[in-house]
């Protein structure tokens, strides 16, 4: 896509906005495919969380990506999307019994990554294939609000409690169909990878009767030009060496699983707004832009860094801004950034905003969330509206009925 293209985008739907490009999601998947094409039996679970727009979980299904999901909205989203029930893997945190019981009538494959759970789930329904996910005890990830695997993370079943997981599953008699962990986002490390692979097919041996192994994802993009970024071939040509050798040993072709989700549409998104007020003070120059943390909340909270381009003016002279949003808090997508000269009305766009993204917007300051657009063979399509006033009330109820105006007595 041009910058052209982007500002067209914005004079037809408005802004902000966000716009997804779908050739570069299938070169992502595509590039994925082909780092593993050493693997038998490959398969890629596209991670609904990262960005779940119903037209784009068509894109990853029309791309042969099966679906990994959190909740049961998102396995309800994967099945109106086209996905079959079982390239559909469910692997929630912490929810009850029953909305797992629930995703398991739909047809799914259930991952389940906690004792009781566990236990409850195969002493009543021991037929039922299940995945379980370990918790290899491995700092992995960019931030420590994404890095899941270590010892105090809340997800996955403890390797130190494998005992335990036998007792249960040769108790139950259930069938444990797959084994999977994922240990953060943001891995630049593949050694560390690696190592956390060695413990999954270590915890795999107990298991006689697999289908799978799950290996989560995490891979790490660039988020400005230069920046590093998991090397992927590496790890393909390292891991499925690790893997065809670990499937010989254990007598049969397993498939090797990923759920990736940032790798998949980061770089293929991108958020445009634009400049209301550009404020010049004592020592900061403040381009003030008509969003704020409710639309792209990453860079407040995980302290992302989203290169920020000005589009409306590509060859203007850098300077330093201080890029904010109109949230009455502390509100920063970027300070002190290098960009070509602003002018209210400018159109900045943010690149990378594609995983992670309007799927955590908000109505904060019931403010409306923005549109969506796919970049699909040269045309802007647009996948969702930008809410409305009506959108705000939608589901209040005013019970205006039930209060009178305060009739205050006057002194004489």
């Amino acid at each position: 896509m041009s910058p052209q293209d982007l500002l067209n985008i914005t004079k037809e739907f408005g802004a902000p906005v966000y716009v997804y490009d779908a050739e570069k999601i299938s070169s992502q998947y595509e590039r994925l495919t082909k780092a593993f094409e050493g693997v038998g039996n490959l398969r890629l679970n596209y991670a609904a969380k990262a960005l779940s727009n119903i037209s784009i979980l068509r894109l990853m299904n029309s791309l042969g990506s099966g679906l990994d999901t959190v909740s049961i909205q998102e396995v309800k989203l994967g099945l109106m999307a086209g996905f079959k029930p079982e390239s559909i893997i469910y692997t929630p945190n912490g929810v009850s019994l029953e909305e797992i019981e629930e995703a398991s009538a739909l047809g799914v494959q259930i991952n389940i990554d906690n004792l009781s759970i566990l236990e409850q789930f195969g002493s009543k329904h021991p037929d039922v294939p299940v995945c379980i996910r370990i918790n290899p005890h491995v700092m992995a990830g960019g931030n420590s609000n994404i890095s899941v695997g270590h010892i105090d993370s809340k997800f996955g079943i403890s390797i130190h409690q494998i005992p335990h997981l036998l007792r249960i599953v040769d108790l139950t008699q259930m069938n444990i169909n797959g084994i999977h962990m994922h240990t953060g986002s943001d891995i630049l490390d593949i050694d560390v990878f690696l190592y956390a692979s060695e413990i999954l097919f270590e915890t795999a041996k107990n298991f006689k009767h697999l289908d799978f192994i799950d290996f989560g994802s995490g891979f790490k993009v660039p988020y400005k030009t230069g920046d590093i970024e998991t090397n992927v071939e590496e790890l393909g040509k390292k891991l499925t060496a690790k893997f065809n050798k670990f499937c010989k040993e254990y007598g049969k072709d397993l498939t090797l699983a990923f759920e990736p989700g940032k790798f998949l549409v980061s770089e293929a998104g991108y958020f445009l707004a634009k400049v209301n007020v550009v404020k010049q003070t004592t020592s900061t120059v403040f381009a003030s832009i008509d969003s704020g943390f409710n639309h792209l909340i990453r860079p407040m909270l995980y302290g992302s860094s989203h290169e920020i381009v000005n589009i409306s003016n590509p060859d203007g002279r850098e300077r330093y801004y201080s890029v904010v949003g109109y949230i009455c808090e502390t509100d920063t997508f970027g300070s002190n950034r290098r960009i070509n000269e602003i002018s209210e009305g400018d159109v900045l766009c943010f690149n990378n905003a594609g995983a992670y993204c309007f799927t955590m917007a908000s109505n904060y300051n019931s403010r409306f969330r923005p549109a969506e657009v796919l970049w699909f063979n040269g045309k802007a399509h647009l996948i969702r509206h930008q809410e409305t006033f009506d959108d705000i009330l939608r589901n209040q109820v005013d019970v205006k009925d039930l209060f009178e105006p305060s009739r205050k007595v006057m002194a004489d």
